[in-house]
């Protein structure tokens, strides 16, 4: 008999992996809401077979809704968000967490009812309602908790397994899954006075539970689709940010201070960061340079295509100069088509190649992507030897911009080489 029921539990698994996995797949074409629906449809009946269904096993005494079900809803919503992201995954997870609040608070309501018996010998057992209540609200609790740990720790432990998609999954479902079966069965332990071995009868279960998942989804990978489209690499805050909220702050705060065309810092954060990042440079001993760039003939753009072509014409140029920023460079745009460079650890040569890589790379991308060739020009200084303030490395700059425009335009002006 154990035999028996440890095959049943294998195919339950298994059907339960190739739907919800269907699902997934499919999701580009029935949507995802397909998935999240049957994956929060069966909590109840986990929580119930968990409560009071109980099979033998060789190894111990088990719940299918514990083993096969909470397991694979568990790890569904880790592949969720491995073929996702964190913004999408964080919907079943909050989902589910007010959802099964919301029934426990029906539930408290419906209590009160006075009813009646329709057939004879069945009533409802408010009795078994109160007990299903109370370890929903906790396996909810830990279900969030879950989740969120699943995927925080899948993030992790990348830098140890890196493009090893089948043992980080392994691990984080076996990591997770010990730490749920020791908080669920404390509070089965405190309603129904379930017995130990039922613990380690449930642990051992979900750690096979998890390796067959496991190998369900290797199996998948190899024969269906490809192991490294699902590999990518997430910042660890970030994710966690966005799994609890916390990315809304951070994004009204990151638009605060952005031009809302461009995407660049604003000119308000170019004069409050721009003297720091000048002082801070000179007093560590390290150059600092500042391009001013402008876009060449831009009223013509706006006079000839109108001001949305213009918008269109400002945002390329804007996104062309970010995609090639040094981790030490800083963007402003502070005026209509002008924008300042600050390039912390770049000399004055260095600044100047800059420059005119840029200048290039702009005319370049201009005729592919907009109605005519739009060209830049750009005045360069460096500190210390045009001076140790932002103004003064501003003007200088400036000036030189200036005389590129003179001397026709889509060029680059900088200090004359020294001697």
């Amino acid at each position: 008999m154990a035999i028996f029921n440890a095959f049943l539990l294998f195919a339950q698994a298994a059907v339960y992996f190739t739907v919800m996995m269907a699902l997934l797949r499919a999701r580009r074409v029935i949507g995802i809401g397909v998935f999240m629906c049957a994956l929060g449809v069966m909590h109840f009946l986990e929580t119930y077979l968990a409560s009071i269904f109980y099979i033998e096993l060789p190894f111990g005494i088990v719940s299918p809704g514990s083993t096969v079900l909470f397991s694979g809803k568990l790890l569904m919503i880790l592949l969720l968000y491995i073929r996702e992201d964190a913004l999408v995954v964080r919907q079943p997870i909050y989902g589910l967490l007010i959802g099964n609040f919301l029934i426990v608070a029906l539930v408290m309501i419906l209590r009160n009812h006075e009813t009646i018996i329709v057939t004879e010998g069945r009533s409802p057992d408010i009795a078994f309602v109160d007990e299903m209540g109370f370890l929903m609200v906790w396996g909810t609790l830990l279900l969030f908790i879950d989740a969120i740990a699943i995927i925080v720790l899948y993030e992790r432990i990348g830098k140890w397994f890196g493009g090893n998609l089948g043992l980080r999954f392994l691990v984080c479902g076996a990591l997770v899954l010990t730490f749920d079966q020791a908080g669920f069965f404390l509070a089965l332990h405190y309603v129904s006075d379930a017995p130990w071995h039922v613990f380690f009868g449930g642990w051992v279960a979900k750690m096979v539970a998890t390796i067959v998942y496991s190998g369900l989804l290797l199996a998948y990978l190899k024969y269906f689709d490809n192991e490294d489209s699902w590999l990518s690499t997430r910042p660890l805050q970030d994710v966690f940010q966005v799994l609890t909220y916390r990315e809304r702050y951070k994004q009204l705060l990151e638009a605060s201070i952005r031009d809302h065309l461009t995407g660049t810092l604003d000119r308000s954060q170019y004069a409050e960061k721009g003297p720091g990042i000048i002082a801070r440079n000179l007093e560590e001993k390290r150059p600092v340079s500042l391009l001013v760039i402008d876009i060449d003939h831009f009223k013509l753009v706006n006079d000839r295509y109108g001001h949305q072509a213009g918008d269109e014409v400002l945002k390329l140029v804007a996104r062309l100069l970010a995609e090639n920023l040094r981790t030490d460079d800083h963007l402003y745009r502070v005026g209509g088509e002008e924008f300042v460079l600050l390039c912390e650890r770049l000399p004055v040569d260095g600044a100047a190649s800059l420059a005119d890589r840029l200048r290039r790379m702009i005319e370049r991308f201009s005729k592919v992507y907009l109605p005519e060739k739009v060209t830049v020009s750009i005045g360069v200084s460096s500190a210390p030897e045009d001076g140790r303030t932002l103004e003064a490395l501003f003007k200088r700059a400036d000036l030189r911009l200036y005389a590129a425009k003179e001397g026709g335009r889509n060029r680059v002006c900088g200090p004359a080489p020294s001697a």
